[in-house]
């Protein structure tokens, strides 16, 4: 070893000899809860994107004609594995404005999982052969389904 005149050894091998550190025991408690930690962040993130994401209803609008001027029929497609509960509906377009529409059977249609059902708007004014009309349908929980369509009878 290198010593310097009289007998000291140098202050570099002194200061490394000196510091302290934890044990290796602590160190890997603290890996471990910080590793825990961390995956319980993870696993909550990924619980909340997954509920969010199962609260969507597949509802497809597969045809729309016009029965007569005033009568819609919407068929629907239901490719989920729950019941869609349909509260409202809307139609839009030229010579349509202050129209009620109605679903015929009721104020509130019920679409059944896994199947294809038709849905009747009547409207409280008639529609124009020709023009463009925009229909939305509502659900329960707030989702809107969308078809353009231009009236025919």
């Amino acid at each position: 070893m290198c010593e310097l005149k009289g007998g000291k050894k140098p202050k570099m091998k002194k200061l490394l000899k000196s510091k302290k550190a934890l044990s290796p025991v602590v160190a890997a408690i603290i890996l471990i809860a910080v590793t825990v930690a961390v995956s319980i962040a993870v696993a909550v993130w990924m619980g909340s994107l997954t509920f969010n994401f199962m609260d969507t209803e597949p509802l497809t609008i597969t045809k729309v004609n016009f029965q007569d001027l005033d009568i819609i029929n919407v068929t629907l497609l239901n490719t989920g594995t729950a019941n869609v509960l349909l509260t409202g509906a809307t139609v839009e377009g030229q010579g349509l404005t202050g129209t009620t529409v109605t679903m015929v059977g009721g104020a509130a249609t019920i679409i059944n999982d896994g199947t294809e059902q038709m849905v009747d708007l009547t409207l409280t004014t008639n529609a124009t052969a020709g023009n463009l009309y925009n229909i939305e349908l509502i659900s329960s929980k707030g989702n809107k389904y969308q078809y353009s369509i231009i009236a025919g009878p």
